[in-house]
């Protein structure tokens, strides 16, 4: 609960970044969001030239197609976790960045707020800056998270406040009109982290190919499941930002006004654990249980967001059930904010 308050902490001073003082966490916030870009881009080429290499094998016939889908697997887990491992590092410096700010040891002298300012202006007034037709993104979104079985939300099996989902990722946008800024083509990669705490004292419990609810006999402080996915998202946006025009030419820009987007993702579970946390004679236990839960391999669904600016409401819903061969099909279903940095 500690890091979903930091992390609504965060949309609150993204948002009044127009504020006085804000500038400094502002750009040391952009700074943080750079480099987990970089991160994710730097491990998504090497995981290229990876699956190039087996490629190569098996258009050599020295792999069979079996073996290749399943090295390519193994290369995707081994670098979504290795991306896992280095943002921790980087979502540790926003936790602290987020903490600083709200202890008020962030504070940003006058003078050189008054000289941003005036050289912002200064740029504004002789020139208007349009921006390329393809541009980048660092996105954030998270919110609640639940099932849907036959058309029902399932929050009397999991707890409907408790229950919540994160992603993280970076995304491309390109202009698909040369003079027009109505439609976007937006797509990148993510990883997905779905979270569900089961309600009245139970957990999941593996019973062949069925995994089902069952009620503890000790009373749990904490019972969570998480599935973590690398996925690639891909949407249609409709931006209403109007154009620039200046000396007889047109500049575009994005996210500056309105925007919607409807589309999906794909991609695979990389993880699936349960976490457990119980007392016992005075003694305090936490259990991580990892394994597959009968848990779908693969992952795909339907997604669209709407907001303003930076912001947006954001939904996805998954095609596919979570579990592979349970009696009941549920389905994820997720509804929160989504915040894509330029």
């Amino acid at each position: 609960m500690r890091n979903f308050t930091i992390h609504l902490l965060l949309f609150f001073f993204l948002l009044v970044s127009k504020v006085v003082g804000q500038e400094t966490f502002e750009s040391e916030a952009k700074r943080i969001a750079n480099k987990i870009e970089k991160i994710t881009k730097e491990e998504k080429e090497a995981l290229k030239q990876e699956v190039e290499a087996v490629n190569v094998q098996l258009s050599e016939g020295k792999i069979t197609h079996e073996q290749a889908d399943k090295r390519k697997k193994e290369l995707a887990e081994a670098r979504a976790v290795i991306i896992e491992e280095k943002v921790t590092l980087a979502q540790n410096e926003l936790n602290d960045l987020v903490q600083k700010k709200v202890d008020g040891k962030i504070k940003e002298d006058s003078a050189k707020v008054y000289m941003i300012r005036w050289k912002s202006y200064k740029h504004n007034k002789d020139s208007i800056r349009g921006e390329k037709r393809t541009t980048s993104q660092f996105v954030f979104a998270m919110g609640l998270n639940n099932t849907m079985a036959d058309g029902k939300l399932q929050d009397s099996n999991y707890r409907f406040m408790g229950s919540h989902f994160y992603e993280w990722g970076f995304t491309y946008n390109s202009r698909l009109m040369k003079n027009d800024n109505l439609l976007h083509a937006k797509y990148g990669l993510s990883l997905m982290y779905n979270n569900i705490r089961p309600t009245n004292n139970r957990s999941f419990v593996v019973n062949g190919n069925q995994t089902n609810l069952v009620e503890n006999d000790i009373h749990m402080s904490e019972s969570r499941f998480r599935n973590v996915y690398l996925v690639l998202p891909a949407h249609l946006e409709f931006d209403f930002t109007r154009p620039k025009e200046s000396n007889g030419k047109t500049y575009f820009r994005t996210h500056k006004s309105f925007r919607f987007g409807i589309g999906g993702y794909a991609g695979i579970n990389i993880k699936s654990k349960q976490i457990l946390k119980f007392e016992e004679e005075d003694l305090k236990y936490k259990t991580t249980i990892k394994g597959d839960y009968n848990v779908n391999n693969f992952i795909y669904g339907l997604s669209s967001y709407i907001g303003y600016r930076d912001l947006s409401l954001y939904f996805k819903y998954d095609l596919n059930p979570l579990f592979q061969n349970n009696s009941v099909k549920e389905n994820n279903v997720s509804l929160g904010l989504r915040l894509d940095l330029n």
